[in-house]
């Protein structure tokens, strides 16, 4: 793909409008929707990732108005919507300022007004939208830090990759970060100022969340058609049964895809970054995950390191997320005394850079003072079990996103029941009742061995 070009719905009963509108964008490289009713609105806006919409305030089934109220009520919709009408007084487009309409052109259009106005409405839209994107990548420190040879390397080896679009698989222990480097890719690549869509593969209902679904003729958009045109990150790649991988290998080789209780194919248009615990070669060899998927999701393979084997970079982390707590949580400044920052810099970090994140969160939260004592840190440190630790896990749940703390719970919970059973897998499975070949994929994604 050269660029992306962002999509802007159309909704107007005049043919002639639409047409002339539709091939006026189109010129402008933009992709452009038809709808000529309200129903018709409704179902492209559900279908497709928006950047505007040019909406006619007098329709025959529902006015744009109306049309304006009902998608400004939603707590989630922030695509701009710029009015049109021919008979519409001052009122009317006071009105439809106040309901949230970002603009409002007079008909007959004047074709210099009209494409200023979609302009500098889409530059808002998309600029409103990086400073979103870029708060929720702070909050997961998207930005790579680190001046650590691996650091400085794998950001290089990123930013290389970004100009392309093969399909990249990360691995990783739980807590490094492999949503970061995904984001950083996807940040430096030709997709930037499209989508980037994140779907777990370990959760429940994961297939409709991927596929999305349709349902009595109402279709709820899945991961993939979210993505279009920008990145899809499908973590816990690894979880997926043999009846979805055929559904993700056939997706991805033919680029169309099936809504689940659809028939209608869908173009497939994202670049997919995948990434898992530990290699799935093992995976392959025993027959449990399809090679042929395998060498379509690992075009390119990069390791990311555990942080306790780029330990130098630990002090640029503390300073980071210091910062980040400051700027983002109103939090008090505090830093680390130099006993602590000595103690951290040997520090094994069984967590990763998440559990890092969580330290400092923590003792900023809870203590008090401009410096962060050795002691404290130790105290904070303190309530990760031996067993548990020496695998990777803390058991500090609560400051952690959802899905880390699901992946960390899983972990401490399979491992207590792995050696209660004698590292058993067939009376671990019956112990906690999980079903032994869903089990041996999940050991394998938590990197408990047998």
């Amino acid at each position: 793909m050269s660029g992306y070009k962002a999509k802007i719905l159309v909704v107007d009963d005049e043919p002639d409008i639409c047409g002339l509108v539709q091939e006026i964008l189109q010129d402008e490289a933009y992709t452009v929707f038809i709808a000529k009713n309200a129903e018709e609105a409704r179902k492209v806006k559900k279908q497709e990732s928006l950047e505007l919409i040019l909406l006619d305030i007098w329709m025959p089934d529902t006015d744009g108005i109306t049309l304006l109220k009902e998608w400004t009520a939603e707590a989630d919709f922030t695509v701009p919507v710029i009015m049109m009408s021919g008979h519409a007084t001052i009122d009317t487009a006071v009105d439809a300022t106040k309901l949230g309409a970002y603009g409002f052109l007079e008909k007959p259009l004047s074709l210099a007004r009209l494409l200023l106005t979609v302009q500098r409405a889409i530059a808002a839209y998309l600029l409103q939208r990086e400073n979103k994107g870029l708060k929720q990548q702070l909050a997961g420190n998207a930005e790579p830090v680190g001046h650590s040879a691996f650091a400085r390397q794998l950001r290089e080896q990123l930013k290389r990759l970004a100009q392309y679009e093969t399909n990249l698989m990360l691995i990783g222990e739980p807590g490094v970060g492999k949503e970061i480097y995904a984001r950083f890719l996807h940040a430096n690549g030709v997709r930037e100022g499209a989508a980037f869509v994140e779907l777990s593969l370990g959760q429940e209902h994961a297939e409709f969340e991927l596929f999305g679904q349709e349902l009595n003729g109402e279709i709820q958009i899945g991961a993939l058609g979210k993505a279009q045109g920008g990145l899809l990150f499908l973590s816990e790649i690894e979880m997926i049964d043999a009846d979805m991988q055929y559904k993700l290998f056939n997706a991805l080789k033919t680029e169309r895809y099936v809504h689940i209780g659809g028939g209608e194919k869908q173009k497939l248009n994202c670049r997919l970054v995948s990434s898992v615990t530990d290699s799935l070669r093992e995976e392959v060899q025993a027959g449990r995950f399809r090679q042929d998927l395998y060498y379509l999701l690992n075009e390119v393979e990069l390791q990311i390191e555990p942080l306790r084997k780029h330990v130098e970079d630990v002090p640029e982390l503390l300073n980071f997320y210091i910062d980040f707590f400051i700027q983002y949580e109103k939090l008090a400044f505090r830093q680390f005394s130099m006993p602590a920052l000595n103690f951290l810099r040997n520090y094994s970090w069984p967590g990763n850079v998440a559990e890092l994140k969580n330290l400092v969160q923590r003792v900023m939260i809870l203590g008090g003072g401009d410096e962060i004592e050795l002691a404290e840190v130790e105290h904070a440190l303190s309530g990760v079990p031996t067993e548990v630790a020496q695998v990777g896990a803390s058991l500090d749940f609560f400051g952690l996103p959802l899905k880390e703390a699901r992946e960390q719970f899983e972990r401490s919970y399979l491992l207590y029941h792995f050696n209660e059973n004698d590292k058993n897998v067939a009376k671990l499975a019956a112990a906690v009742g999980v079903e032994r070949t869903h089990l041996y994929r999940k050991l394998h994604a938590l990197n408990i061995k047998e």
